[in-house]
């Protein structure tokens, strides 16, 4: 997979638009599930690539800082050749002093081309690095995605579970409608009505016994009272 197809890949799926997608989608628990599993896969897939492309480039590095350290130590090398043969030319030996400038001539030309090398993989570094940036932020917006998608999931199936939840209290209060407990109550408290006037007509009858039996009595002391009075007159 080409760095071009990395870094296209990440931007396309860091920038999905969920709430898009829910809307198209007949099921949007599924189709989240789904896109959970799809983005975890891709971000774990991306997540390799990028590695792979990090690696590449402090391999590009090691090697940079490997022609930086090389270029100077064949200048030191090729310093320390003149120097000798300066030493050797100024004490007569000129041969000796023409092989160590010789010497420091093929150290400059390490040296020159450690530092053609080093400058060259320069502009590669500087893009990778600029991809391995644009690579990481990618991931850091996949991965912050990958948590909106489960928190949207979370949150549809709370809210489906509470309709589901709301429907089945509906449906009781339908049923409780249809039975309609409360005209079982009103024939009951009738019943318990009747019943109280009942015992208050028998409790009517009873006390109106009773006060024809006292007026009775009452007839009856007079009757004696008059028989009385009659007996004394007579007397």
């Amino acid at each position: 997979m080409s760095k071009q197809t990395i870094l296209g890949r990440v931007t396309q799926l860091a920038k999905a638009n969920i709430n898009a997608l829910l809307d198209q989608a007949e099921d949007p628990q599924k189709m989240l599930d789904q896109l959970i599993r799809d983005y975890a896969n891709n971000i774990a897939e991306a997540e390799e690539a990028v590695a792979t492309t990090i690696g590449n480039l402090r391999l590009m590095e090691q090697d940079h800082q490997e022609d930086v350290a090389a270029a100077k130590e064949w200048g030191g090398k090729a310093l320390a050749a003149s120097r000798k043969a300066d030493e050797l030319r100024g004490g007569g030996q000129t041969d000796e002093a023409d092989r160590f400038d010789n010497l420091a001539k093929v150290a400059l030309g390490r040296q020159l081309q450690s530092e053609k090398e080093a400058r060259t993989a320069e502009p590669t570094i500087a893009a990778q690095s600029e991809v391995v940036s644009k690579l990481r932020t990618g991931l850091d917006q996949m991965k912050a995605k990958l948590g909106e998608l489960r928190a949207k999931r979370d949150e549809l199936v709370a809210r489906a579970k509470s309709a589901e939840a709301q429907n089945t209290m509906m449906d009781a209060v339908k049923s409780i409608d249809v039975l309609d407990p409360t005209s079982e109550l009103n024939r009951f408290e009738e019943k318990v009505r009747r019943e109280e006037a009942r015992a208050m007509g028998k409790q009517e009858l009873a006390a109106s016994s009773l006060d024809a039996q006292f007026e009775e009595l009452d007839g009856l002391g007079d009757s004696a009272e008059v028989e009385a009075r009659l007996a004394a007159l007579k007397r």
